[in-house]
């Protein structure tokens, strides 16, 4: 992980990368900006299996 890029991001989660440019909470340095995030589901036994439940479409305008 690219340490210096992840520090730049003033209202980031500090260690969460994001790549998902179609999130609303996703930055041009890949941070997360969401007060939070929420991953699932609880019956994931694999990472394949897992999502972040906190994403929100970025709306085109």
């Amino acid at each position: 992980m690219d340490t210096e890029k992840n520090t730049c991001c003033p209202k980031h989660i500090k260690g969460i990368v994001c790549n998902v440019e179609s999130c609303v909470y996703h930055d041009s340095h890949n941070c997360c900006t969401a007060n939070e995030i929420a991953v699932g589901p609880t019956e994931a036994k694999t990472s394949a299996q897992t999502l972040c439940v906190t994403f929100r479409p970025k709306t085109e305008g």
